[in-house]
């Protein structure tokens, strides 16, 4: 028999693991119905109920097309970079506390592990473009290192704010903190460059200049196909789920009810299911924005984020700070 204390972190690992994948999958048919919902067409409507089958039917064609790999290419690292982008993903997803005390990796330093973890995705996408030797997937591969370089850089500072009303950097902390005020109402100017950076992370429209399908075929990815482009397409779609998680833990209560102090009875409800409903609120976010926002030129978006982000997370850094030390004092 093995010991409970090993059994459970070990099924906990898949359990995250698997249900992961499992979001990620199920949310190329969410995005696919509702943005056909939103721009007002079909969508997958053929196979199986709702096209629910048509996943499966893109399952299959991955799996089954030819994993080629272009003569050209630089073979070890064309190999390695889909594996970076995966391997990050899952990693941030071992610091999600789902509910109280449930996370796979559970430490003191959880905010500064998830910004390295993310961070990791850089090289992906740098690896992935150079060694395909194409100039379109460089072009993408230099556009998305670039852009993810400097948004990672808001995204810390937008948390700074949320890490000293906590007083810590643990994750699980920081909800916990959250039990009368979510950090949405204490920390706005956190919250909305933290949603604009977990936007370029992701490089989701309207931050997708990497991938412009008008202007670079596919970007870093380009030359990838089979199980190497899914790994590469079902990381993005991870990647939304986690940024998703995160804007939940970080600024909307986790795994806490709303409004305890007005509807105490939402407290029956296991914090599991809400922070299961904040995440898919978070994710159907990000599909509306592609749906609605048009992709802006690259100069807009970086001096967006060097002119109009960067000053309004410092000015919160300053302010919570100052807030703090009056409170304290």
């Amino acid at each position: 028999m093995i010991p409970t204390e090993i059994l459970y972190p070990i099924l906990l690992v898949y359990v995250v693991l698997f249900g992961l994948l499992t979001v990620a999958g199920l949310l190329i048919w969410v995005e696919r119905r509702s943005l056909a919902l939103w721009q007002d067409r079909w969508g997958p409507n053929r196979l199986g109920p709702l096209g629910l089958f048509q996943l499966v039917a893109d399952i299959i064609k991955i799996f089954t097309k030819e994993d080629w790999i272009p003569p050209f290419a630089d073979r070890g690292v064309f190999v390695l970079a889909p594996t970076v982008i995966f391997l990050a993903v899952i990693f941030s997803a071992s610091l999600i506390p789902v509910a109280e005390g449930l996370a796979v990796f559970d430490v003191n330093v959880g905010v500064l592990c998830f910004l390295a973890f993310s961070s990791m995705g850089i090289y992906s996408v740098v690896l992935g473009g150079w060694s395909s030797a194409n100039k379109f997937s460089l072009l993408g591969g230099m556009r998305a290192s670039s852009q993810m370089f400097s948004y990672e850089v808001f995204m810390g500072l937008s948390l700074m704010g949320v890490v000293m009303m906590a007083g810590s950097f643990n994750l699980n902390d920081i909800v916990a903190a959250q039990e009368k005020y979510w950090f949405i109402l204490l920390q706005p100017l956190g919250a909305l460059p933290f949603i604009f950076a977990a936007l370029a992370e992701s490089h989701r429209t309207p931050f997708d200049a990497p991938e412009a399908e008008s202007e670079l075929i596919a970007g870093f990815h380009a030359e990838y196909s089979g199980m190497k482009f899914g790994m590469f397409f079902v990381g993005e779609y991870a990647g939304v789920a986690v940024m998703s998680a995160m804007i939940a833990t970080f600024f909307f209560g986790g795994w806490q009810a709303p409004f305890p102090n007005l509807f105490p009875f939402l407290d029956v409800i296991p914090g599991s299911v809400w922070f299961g409903l904040k995440t898919l609120a978070f994710i159907l976010f990000f599909i509306l924005i592609r749906a609605s926002v048009p992709r802006p030129r690259y100069d807009q978006l970086f001096g967006f984020g060097w002119k109009v982000i960067l000053p309004i997370t410092l000015l919160n850094v300053v302010i919570t700070g100052a807030v703090v030390l009056a409170t304290q004092s």
